[in-house]
């Protein structure tokens, strides 16, 4: 059974950074595309960053170009999310999710494509 774990979240004050944490179970993690979603009070999970299990591509949303990265360790199992610059409007709970990619190059930014998905983890900025 493949299992996600979030860590790293918390509270911080507009401007800060965060670094978030997913451990991945199982012994095929990376043959897995992994991305990070959010979803803030009141509004749709979101996406914001993929990247390949080859870690050639990466994928962010619009919103957060520029200030976030996505990166992995694959012989940790592990998936991370760099937050620099964190702003009131990335208040959210941030799932990590992971699905198996067919090509090592392949992003997903659509929920559809991952089949697995964490618990989530709170992120809050304060203005």
């Amino acid at each position: 059974q493949v299992q996600l774990v979030e860590s790293g979240g918390g509270l911080v004050q507009a401007g800060d950074s965060l670094k978030l944490s997913c451990v991945v179970s199982g012994r095929t993690f990376s043959t897995y595309a992994m991305g990070w979603f959010r979803q803030a009070p009141g509004k749709e999970r979101e996406f914001v960053a993929a990247i390949s299990w080859s870690v050639i591509n990466r994928n962010y949303a619009d919103s957060v170009k520029g200030r976030f990265t996505i990166s992995r360790d694959n012989a940790k199992n592990t998936v991370f999310l760099q937050m620099n610059s964190l702003k009131p409007e990335d208040t959210a709970v941030y799932y990590c999710a992971g699905g198996y990619a067919p090509g090592s190059r392949s992003v997903y930014s659509s929920e559809s494509a991952y089949t697995y998905w964490g618990q989530g983890t709170q992120v809050t900025v304060s203005s």
